[in-house]
């Protein structure tokens, strides 16, 4: 049985009250949940603030970002020994924002990837097309180079530490959303590629989630597919009541 894993992108989102604020909110709402992880990301500042309000409850916190060396002249960057000294367990890797504003590339994805791993962190992979490339019909060729160079190398025990995401990009922040049908047609051949590249075994426990415009209205529905294993959530987990609506989604 794969875990099911709903994560919270906040992106570059909230002051240090506001952060506050949701905490207390939230912890109360979830505390009794055990039977899939929640996963917040907040920008790097506020990872330790939330791993200390969120001790005793199944939150766990993640990074945005990791670069791929554990130290060194790299001004503004954050590597993996940091991120876990902060009380992370989990990293964002390969956001298609990243790709988009910061040149992130299959290939730097596959050394953060490495390093996520190396600190002991559970690296979140994120895959997914532009609106240009869905539309020429070129989604499963991009599907396919990203989740093969993305995580060349990886092999053993490692391929069980990883979580994929699935973020076509023209649903994210649009209000555009796949339709599930649409989500579940892709992460069966994302779960595909995986079992070419690992076996069927590794592909079967490997959590393949949805982002692109999650909200309470769409959870339920997308959660009913087969492959979809849970969600990667950008404006809905900035407020408590939306987030813990889809944290507590009914299949």
């Amino acid at each position: 049985m794969r875990k099911k894993v709903i994560a919270g992108n906040w992106k570059m989102y909230k002051s240090l009250s506001e952060v506050k604020t949701f905490a207390s909110e939230f912890k109360d709402m979830v505390t009794a949940i055990d039977d899939r992880e929640i996963v917040i990301c907040p920008p790097f500042i506020h990872i330790r603030t939330l791993v200390e309000l969120f001790a005793g409850s199944p939150v766990k916190i993640g990074g945005q970002n990791l670069f791929w060396e554990d130290e060194g002249a790299f001004t503004a960057e954050i590597s993996g020994p940091m991120l876990k000294s902060a009380g992370a367990s989990y990293v964002i890797i390969g956001h298609s924002e990243r790709r988009q504003y910061f040149c992130e590339t299959d290939e730097t994805v596959n050394k953060r990837l490495f390093a996520a791993l190396k600190s002991g962190l559970m690296p979140i992979v994120c895959i997914g097309e532009t609106l240009n490339q869905r539309e020429s019909g070129s989604t499963f060729n991009v599907i396919d180079t990203q989740v093969k160079n993305g995580l060349k190398g990886l092999a053993g025990g490692d391929v069980l530490r990883l979580v994929v995401a699935y973020e076509p990009v023209w649903a994210i922040g649009t209000g555009k959303t796949a339709t599930p049908e649409i989500a579940q047609e892709v992460h069966s051949y994302i779960r595909s590629i995986l079992s070419d590249m690992f076996g069927s075994e590794a592909s079967g426990s490997i959590p393949i989630l949805y982002g692109g415009s999650v909200k309470p209205e769409n959870i339920d529905m997308l959660m009913a597919q087969k492959d979809i294993d849970g969600a990667l959530v950008g404006g809905a987990s900035l407020k408590a009541d939306s987030f813990v609506r889809i944290v507590k989604y009914r299949s």
